[in-house]
């Protein structure tokens, strides 16, 4: 126990103000500035900002310069794509540098959680930061709390000048100002106007992806040709994907016109796009620019593309584009031993024999030992068993198609998937409200930094989820209408075509999922000879000895 008549004496700080690195004689000092674009007048600013602490750092007898640490034209919400930040925080972690100076907290970042916790993790090794605009000193018992405050009013301005952005954006869209730099094939952005002119060079090439695809050809296929005449995508690439070529045949751009808004931010934070399915406005302007490709070309390209993708679902299938298939069985065949996709081939080239059949990729590219069950097939032999299947389903079995049709609106009907995506949004603009006023809280004094910093993570724990979801339901929404039109199309195809003479490719891409070759029997042995048709929403008719499905005798095929 303390002796009652002794009194403590306290020693006074001589310097409270010095920072608690100067327990070295000399401070190795860095400087970190930043930049978020590269017009003129910010990378003015730039070079004083590096001139500036070259100067200041020199005069001061006790700092020696380690690095002027800079990034240029690049945002201040992350820390990814910062490399000079990155490396002057493995400088530090590394023994390097005893004090950072940085002109604002702003320019170190706006983002809170970033700040705080590369303030925490210097600090906790002795290395200061000064703020000079704000006069924090990290390494002050004072710093800390004032920089949580600071740091989350800059976060918040973020996301108020994202909002200003936008609105900024919005305003020049329905001017009709390209806003962007689009990077479309053909075009070049006219740096005075700001609009897009011609690059004839490279109209040329969309011209001619345009007339190819009119004629039949497809995106693979053209993107090939366009492989082997050596032509270079936008970005200056040699090789074409599918995509790139469908792409470009989709973009309204060509015809003279341009829509904006097709995407849109969700988070200025962490900088997240997705695409505007319906979320925010969109601007079309018609005649906004020269046009490569004339308006009946443009729409018979898009009657083509949309015919190609009636009566499809989204493919799974990573090597399989079913969204251009040269041929009707293209995608649709898999193989009943090893699951893989069956490709066309062609038997006795050039000779009076010559017929298609489908083989197992598996086979053909690996060899026979790594699926020997299969077998190649006639195709004339899976056009005549799908007219027997669909004769069945669709002529005199009234009741089977009754049961067809009944299970494709079932299947539309067993979902709600409108309702829970109204839900989720709603759930999510919860949440994003108490963010808002967590942050709100946090300025008036409410409550404390380390209170807010547990809650916000806690709120963006249970939100991370829900946006997961509301992506997912955003998909299938769009599934969805994709079923409904595939109810229309099946009613008018089994009503107007009751019965079929000759194969139809279009009614088999409209009732059909996907065909199965080949079966192995549940004695364990192998029927290479059958043929399974799945029905969209499950309808296997069955044939008329009963089965399921049909199974054709060895001599048909090949």
């Amino acid at each position: 126990m303390a002796d009652k008549h002794k009194t403590v004496k306290i020693i006074k700080a001589k310097n409270p103000d010095v920072s608690l690195s100067e327990n070295v004689e000399i401070l190795r000092v860095a400087a970190y500035v930043r930049v978020s674009t590269l017009n003129d007048e910010q990378i003015d600013s730039f070079y004083s900002q590096v001139k500036y602490y070259q100067d200041k750092i020199a005069k001061n007898p006790k700092w020696t310069l380690v690095d002027i640490y800079a990034d240029k034209g690049i945002s201040g919400t992350g820390t990814i794509k910062r490399d000079d930040f990155n490396r002057m925080i493995r400088d530090c972690m590394e023994g390097k540098i005893d004090l950072i100076l940085t002109k604002s907290l702003s320019r170190f970042s706006r983002n809170v959680v970033d700040t705080l916790r590369y303030v925490s993790l210097l600090r906790d090794r002795g290395i200061g930061i000064i703020f000079e605009q704000e006069g924090i000193n990290t390494l002050e018992s004072t710093g800390s709390s004032f920089l949580a405050i600071l740091s989350a009013i800059n976060q918040q301005y973020v996301e108020t000048l994202s909002e200003s952005v936008k609105l900024g954006l919005r305003a020049k869209m329905l001017r009709g100002e390209l806003v962007g730099d689009p990077e479309a094939l053909g075009y070049d952005k006219d740096e005075v106007t700001g609009k897009l002119v011609i690059n004839e060079q490279e109209a040329e090439i969309v011209r001619y992806i345009f007339k190819r695809y009119i004629e039949g050809a497809g995106g693979r296929t053209i993107a090939r040709e366009l492989e082997a005449f050596g032509y270079k995508t936008k970005r200056g690439n040699t090789q074409w994907g599918d995509t790139t070529v469908l792409g470009i045949i989709k973009n309204e751009k060509y015809t003279g016109d341009l829509l904006q808004g097709k995407t849109v931010t969700v988070d200025p934070i962490a900088h997240r796009r997705i695409d505007n399915r319906g979320i925010a406005d969109q601007f079309y302007l018609e005649e906004a620019h020269p046009a490569i490709i004339d308006k009946e070309t443009f729409e018979r390209a898009q009657a083509i593309l949309k015919k190609r993708n009636e009566g499809k679902v989204k493919p799974t299938d990573k090597n399989c584009n079913k969204y251009s298939r040269k041929y009707a069985f293209s995608c649709m065949l898999k193989c009943g031993f090893c699951g893989s996709n069956l490709s066309r081939r062609s038997h006795h080239s050039g000779t009076a024999h010559q017929k298609w059949v489908w083989h197992c990729v598996t086979y053909t590219k690996k060899g026979k030992k790594y699926c020997p069950e299969c077998k190649a097939i006639d195709e004339r032999i899976i056009e005549d068993a799908f007219i027997k299947s669909y004769n069945l389903l669709a002529g005199d079995n009234s009741d089977v198609l009754s049961e067809f049709l009944a299970r494709l609106e079932e299947s539309l009907r067993s979902t709600d998937t409108t309702k829970q995506l109204a839900k989720i949004n709603k759930q999510i603009n919860s949440y994003e409200l108490k963010l808002k006023k967590l942050l709100d809280h946090l300025l008036d004094g409410v409550i404390t930094q380390t209170d807010y910093l547990a809650k916000k993570v806690e709120i963006e724990d249970d939100l991370q989820p829900l946006y997961e979801k509301q992506k997912e339901l955003q998909e299938a929404d769009t599934d969805e209408k994709r079923v409904k039109e595939q109810i229309e199309k099946c009613k008018e195809v089994l009503s107007v075509s009751p019965v079929l003479s000759e194969f139809d490719r279009d009614v088999f891409e409209t009732v059909i999922d996907h065909v199965i070759i080949g079966e192995r029997r549940e004695d364990g042995t192998a029927d290479p000879h059958k043929i399974t048709f799945v029905f969209k929403a499950g309808l296997n008719p069955s044939p008329p000895d009963h089965q399921k499905t049909y199974s054709l005798y060895p001599d048909y095929t090949c």
